[in-house]
């Protein structure tokens, strides 16, 4: 019944027996609800059915239109429970603030993605600046691929008379080969170790985005959700190319990723 959850939620469906790639965004450790009209409460914020300026809904398309399907993890990520994804996402995990009873990242779940990751998975880790992510819990997750989200803020935009701010540069970029300026506000920057390497940088040179081969599966790293609806859905001033750098890493993530039946 269209509205209701499982435990696995499958918005796109195909014809049975079809190979795609599964696209799963975490929906435990990012449960934000706000009160609408009405006075329900209702979940928001980085859903792949938010079409509003905070919603995944843009990117979900992009994904879809590349024959990949979407679902919705809403337990704890095991081997087990991404055994049929190809690419998992996490997104901003809740803090008290923005939940009050969040769920927090655990180092169990950092040995179970890890395991996962290295049979074959894709990885999309995706922070924020400090005040607004959970990230003790997020680098615990993080630091087994080389990876730590730093409590910094880059690209500090204070309203929509200084967009440049957020301003960032993408040249011969092995990741993002058709956009060639970016919007970036408010980000963290990452620390990178072993084979991760920096994929994109702020003016100032830190890293803000990041790609690392684990076994035989990738995990990418981006200091903030820049790819919500906001910012891609032609608001942006002339010059921004969030629509074709969103079109760029999903083509990315879907080539390292394997096709599920």
């Amino acid at each position: 019944m269209k509205g209701k959850f499982f435990a696995i939620v499958f918005f796109v469906c195909f014809t049975a027996g079809a190979v795609a790639q599964n696209v799963t965004l975490d929906g435990y450790f990012n449960r934000e609800t706000h009160v609408t009209k009405d006075g329900q409460s209702k979940r928001f914020h980085y859903l792949w059915d938010d079409t509003a300026d905070t919603g995944f809904s843009e990117w979900g398309d992009t994904f879809t239109a590349q024959g990949a399907r979407l679902h919705v993890l809403e337990a704890r990520p095991t081997v087990f429970n991404l055994k049929n994804t190809s690419i998992y996402i996490i997104v901003d995990p809740d803090t008290r603030k923005e939940n009050p009873s969040p769920n927090y990242l655990q180092p169990g779940d950092a040995c179970q993605v890890a395991k996962w990751v290295k049979a074959g998975g894709v990885l999309v880790l995706m922070a924020n600046d400090s005040a607004n992510v959970e990230l003790n819990g997020l680098n615990l997750l993080a630091a087994p691929f080389g990876l730590h989200f730093n409590n910094d803020m880059q690209n500090h935009v204070t309203d929509d008379a200084h967009f440049d701010d957020g301003a960032v540069a993408i040249n011969n970029n092995p990741v993002f080969k058709t956009a060639q300026k970016a919007f970036m506000k408010d980000v963290c920057s990452i620390g990178l170790k072993g084979r991760a390497k920096p994929v994109l940088k702020a003016a100032n040179g830190a890293v803000i985005a990041a790609v690392v081969k684990y076994g035989k599966g990738t995990v990418f790293a981006v200091g903030d959700p820049w790819l919500y609806n906001e910012y891609v859905n032609g608001r942006l001033p002339a010059g921004f190319d969030n629509d074709k750098a969103m079109a760029d890493l999903t083509k990315y993530l879907l080539a390292q990723a394997h096709a599920i039946k």
